[in-house]
């Protein structure tokens, strides 16, 4: 999986050795020593600033409506009606017609499992109860009891719908979903015959969210709840919250091995406007240091005797101190020295 961290971001709290290879790569200044007062050729100044630094690690990522979920049909007979492409369908409305009799979509978690008529009880009753209310039925008490005011108030709502009024629900006329569902795709056509479990459509969630695959070895970043920034294909950032972390094995080509990933799924305070199935970049946070001492990484001067040291500017004098080097992000260093404080200038070298 590709990957690349933000403009000016090298790596995450680093070790002596890779601190060395970072100054390398940016080719920093030598200084002659470590605390004599000098003057090294430096014009330019930067305030040293207490700030939380904020590395990110970029993984491209696809904009969409998430995972797809398969509908089946519940009972046999012909199909007369299925819903367009894109459609949004909430509680009450038909998902599709069997034998030109709708079967109703239902918010809930629990499948519709047995035939519910009067003396059931259980948590399916008081699932398909909060359903009868929420759609302006009344009449009943909403509980895991299906009575008969229950059965008075499922006969008003067949009537309504062109059902035979029998005050019990067969499972081939419900189904259920956590809330509002998108159709994505069809798998069948009206006027096929079909049977129990034979596939339908598919559905998926009716906000926008980001899905990005990541290597095992980067299911640090992989925190659900963490905050990260989505970059849109027309270049703008926004927000988006971790809500789901998934293991998934993808099968291998041949004689490949499987591959396991794990796929992340980002959410957005606000919804993206205009866009459908679009590449965007998911920056997470790799590592954060809050309210420390950070410099530009320009201003590092590598000391002779070995270590990094900064030049301070001083009423007009400067000098050389070592300084223990942190985070580097955004082209800043976390740094702690004697004599370090927010609003100490350092030289930065021409």
């Amino acid at each position: 999986m590709s990957r690349r961290r933000t403009a000016g971001v090298i790596a995450g709290v680093l070790t002596a050795g890779a601190v060395a290879a970072a100054v390398a790569v940016i080719n920093l200044p030598a200084a002659e020593s470590g605390d004599d007062t000098t003057s090294n050729g430096t014009t330019e100044t930067a305030d040293v600033t207490k700030q939380t630094l904020i590395d990110r690690e970029e993984h491209p990522g696809t904009l969409g409506h998430g995972d797809t979920s398969t509908v089946a049909a519940r009972g046999s007979g012909t199909l007369t009606a299925l819903p367009a492409s894109g459609a949004v369908i909430t509680r009450g409305r038909p998902l599709y017609r069997l034998d030109n009799k709708p079967v109703s979509f239902l918010y809930g978690t629990l499948p519709a499992y047995r035939t519910l008529r009067p003396g059931v009880e259980g948590a399916d009753v008081l699932q398909f109860e909060k359903n009868l209310r929420a759609l302006g039925y009344t009449g009943f008490t909403v509980d895991d009891e299906y009575t008969s005011a229950t059965a008075e108030a499922v006969e008003e709502w067949q009537d309504d719908l062109g059902l035979k009024e029998t005050g019990q629900v067969e499972t081939s006329r419900i189904t259920y979903g956590k809330g509002p569902v998108r159709i994505d795709s069809l798998s069948a056509e009206a006027g096929a015959v079909v049977q129990p479990g034979a596939e339908l459509l598919k559905t998926t969630g009716t906000t926008m969210v980001a899905t990005v695959p990541l290597d095992v070895d980067d299911q640090r970043l992989a925190r659900k709840g963490a905050a990260v920034e989505v970059e849109m294909p027309d270049g703008s950032t926004t927000p988006g919250k971790i809500t789901d972390v998934e293991t998934v094995v993808e099968p291998g080509q041949g004689n490949e091995e499987d591959t396991t990933k794990i796929e992340v799924t980002v959410a957005f305070a606000r919804t993206p406007k205009g866009l459908d199935e679009a590449a965007v970049t998911v920056g997470f946070v790799a590592s954060q240091r809050t309210n420390v001492l950070t410099v530009p990484v320009a201003a590092l001067l590598a000391l002779a005797e070995g270590g990094y040291g900064l030049e301070l500017v001083e009423s007009g004098a400067r000098r050389i101190v070592a300084v223990k080097t942190g985070l580097f992000a955004d082209g800043r260093v976390e740094v702690s020295g004697a004599g370090l404080q927010p609003g100490v200038q350092v030289g930065m070298p021409s």
